[in-house]
């Protein structure tokens, strides 16, 4: 193995700048991931950016299988592909695993490392 491997790149490490919850949906440049344990203020812990998460999503959105999805920023959930981003919002960084409908609150989502576009 190279003398410079580190890990299989699976997690990363994050600084929060505010609190974090387990479960909680980490917004890393244009890179998403799930937080696997609370993290305070000015600690660092372990995002995992690989997987698949339920994660929130916009109630009115519908969503089908294997469509990418956007993180809303603004609504902290993610979007269907016809929402136009707007600042903060990151596109491409995720596809759903499974159908969600209008009305639902939550959709399955495969992170896609570091393919991100944020507005």
């Amino acid at each position: 193995m190279a003398t410079n491997y580190k890990h299989p790149g699976c997690v990363f490490d994050h600084v929060a700048a505010s609190d974090i919850a387990s479960g909680d949906v980490v917004i890393m440049g244009q890179t998403i991931g799930v937080a696997i344990t609370d993290i305070a203020t000015g600690d660092t812990g372990a995002v995992q950016v690989d997987g698949v998460f339920e994660v929130p999503k916009v109630s009115a959105a519908v969503i089908a299988q294997g469509e990418s999805v956007m993180w809303d920023n603004s609504a902290s959930a993610f979007d269907d592909n016809l929402a136009t981003p707007a600042t903060g919002d990151i596109s491409g960084c995720c596809v759903a695993a499974e159908a969600a409908g209008n009305g639902a609150t939550t959709v399955k989502v495969k992170l896609n490392v570091g393919v991100g576009t944020k507005a």
